[in-house]
Order: C-alpha cells, then structure tokens, then sequence
C-alpha cells in the first residue's frame, strides 16, 4: 500500500508495508518461503524478489524516505556499493568506522582495486580537501565506536562538487533520528541486524537511495552475486521495525541518564556520547585491564561484540586486532537497551566499584 507522505515516522513504522486493508487480508505481510515461482509474473525466481523483502523494504524505505534494498547482511550491502567503485578509484572513509567496512576497504586497497583516503571525520576541511579527486566518500555519524559526528551536509555538498557519491552508515542513528537522504547523501546503508531488526535474531542489510537509476544498478547487483536476504530474516527484521521507535526513545532515554551518572564515578575517565542515541562509549581510567575486568563482572550488562538489541551489551574494543590505535586500550562501546535504568545503572555501578577496588 502506499503511504501518505505527511505521517510521522512512528506511525510509518507501524503502517509501511503492510498488505491492503481488504476484507480477510491478513495484518501482517506474510511469511512467503519461495524459491521458485510460476513464471510470466514479474518475480520468475526466489533471487529476484519475495513478498516479504519487499514488505521490509516498503518500510524502511518509507522511514529513509527513499527506494530500499534488503541484502544478507550490513557487510552484503556495503560490498555491493564498494563494488560500483570504478577500478583503481578513490574512497574517502573514516578513520573510525564499523570494521567491517574498514576491512573491506583494506583487502580492495591490497589488491588494487581501489586507493582508500582514512580521515578524521570532525575535520571537516580535511575531509572537504581529501574529496577533491574522490569517487565515494563514506560516512558514519556518529562513528563506531568513537561517536564523533561529521558535518554530513558540507561533506555531501564538496564531494558531489567533486563528482563523488557520498554513502552514509545510518545504522547506528537509524531513520528516527537523521535522515541522511534529506542532508543530500546518495545512499543508505543499514545493518538492519542491529537497531532495525533488534532482537538480536537476524542477520539483514539494507540500501536506500532515491536515484531510481541508481538502484536498479544495485539491485542487478544483488540479483548476479546472490546477496539476497533470508525470507525468514527479512520478517523477523520488518516484525522489529514496528516497534523501533519504543525502543529507540526507551534505549535513548536510558543512555542519557546512564551518562550523566557514569560521568560522575571514579573510574570512568571519559564519557563519549553526541547528545541522541543509545550509543555510549567510556574509556577506563585505569585502561584495558580495568576495562576487560568490567566486561566480566556485570550480570545484567551483557558481553557481546553486536549491538542495537533490546538487551544491553558491551565490550572493549581494542580486544578486536583490527580497530584502529587511535582508539584507546580502555574504551569500552555500550549498547544501552530497553531495560530500567536503575537496573542497568545498579549493575553496572557494582562493576565500576569493583575495577576501582
């Protein structure tokens, strides 16, 4: 069905891509587990298209207000943008980013398919300068897992003077709280495994763009190299959207008061947080040690490497050999949920006392 343009995002959650509201029509998109249909329709084979991506894709792309793609998973989708990048062209990238996209990065860059640009994000004339002979410029704001934010509009602006795409990672901000298409981006990129979907139960990417050009490239891609979603996951991820905004001004407001009381305990140094979200990073006073300790000590708080579910997670990131040195050996990334806050805050302090003593 098609939706009115003037709906708040809360209700598009609920109401995007649902099926008409007919007599005896189910609520819900059903879950449609096809491999093969009878051809002369518009769908012919399970890689082309399924009622239930499409259901998803409906939604968010109502949410992003563009056009969506669902892929296999966050790191599908950023492949198959990387993969547009013409050969031996340059990508501008944060210094800090999702791993994943960094590591990819870096394997293309080791076999010459592209030259790779790392930046500082709050530089913005740095980044502005390093667009100047870019293909894509890629973003993150706020950045995993330092929570730096760019300047998305005066970046958007210099690299499409400068011919370039600009792609943002909206997953940790999600479609509630920055609408990257509306700051001029050209595309979209979601781990819907995270905040989307929620529960930390299926795997999912998405792209959203509004060049209708442009995404009928991407989905050619999809359909050649088979980065198509599980029909099983893209419901799960579509049965989570309804409820993202609860979650999100739950695990917002949470993540709010956490950090204004882990700015005032003893072994917490520093408190990383851009002001939305429920993305907080602490660095340890004490450092790794410290840090490696709390993850361990906690029994609500969960120690886990993924984030944006329902639950609380944390971890230190420079556990991974892979994140950048510039973060520090201390910082620990926490994934705040829906659960009380004092809750949360009781357990967590219980850590904090114990890495001080």
């Amino acid at each position: 069905m098609s939706e009115d343009p003037t709906l708040k995002p809360s209700t598009l959650a609920v109401t995007a891509g649902r099926p008409p509201h007919d007599p005896d029509q189910p609520l819900n998109q059903p879950l449609v587990m096809a491999s093969t249909y009878v051809a002369g329709g518009d769908l012919e084979y399970g890689r082309y298209g399924n009622p239930t991506w499409q259901a998803f894709e409906d939604a968010l792309g109502a949410l992003e207000g563009g056009s969506c793609l669902a892929f296999s998973s966050g790191l599908a989708a950023v492949s198959t943008v990387l993969d547009l990048v013409g050969q031996g062209a340059k990508v501008v990238a944060p210094r800090h980013a999702y791993q994943g996209s960094i590591m990819q990065l870096a394997d293309l860059e080791s076999r010459g398919r592209l030259v790779v640009s790392l930046v500082d994000v709050t530089d913005t004339a740095a980044v502005v300068a390093a667009c100047d002979d870019a293909a894509l410029v890629w973003l993150e704001s706020p950045t995993n897992p330092a929570l730096e934010i760019a300047d998305i509009e005066t970046i958007t602006a210099a690299a499409h003077d400068a011919g370039a795409y600009v792609v943002v990672d909206n997953t940790f901000a999600t479609p509630l709280l920055q609408t990257p298409l509306d700051l001029g981006a050209d595309l979209v990129v979601h781990s819907a495994t995270k905040f989307l979907a929620g529960h930390s139960d299926a795997l999912l990417g998405a792209i959203v763009t509004r060049d209708d050009q442009l995404q009928q490239v991407l989905k050619g891609r999809r359909d050649l190299v088979g980065a198509t979603p599980g029909t099983m996951e893209a419901w799960l991820a579509l049965r989570g959207l309804r409820t993202l905004h609860l979650r999100v001004e739950r695990a917002q407001a949470n993540a709010q008061e956490l950090v204004r009381r882990l700015g005032e305990h003893p072994a917490v140094g520093e408190v990383r947080y851009p002001g939305f979200g429920a993305i907080v990073a602490i660095v340890l006073a004490q450092g790794a040690v410290a840090a490696d300790l709390l993850v361990r000590k906690t029994a609500l708080w969960v120690h886990a490497t993924s984030l944006g579910g329902v639950e609380s997670t944390f971890e230190r990131r420079r556990r991974w050999k892979t994140e950048a040195a510039t973060i520090p050996e201390g910082l620990v990334r926490m994934s705040v949920g829906i659960e009380d806050v004092d809750d949360l805050w009781d357990d967590l302090r219980k850590a904090l006392d114990g890495v001080v003593g």
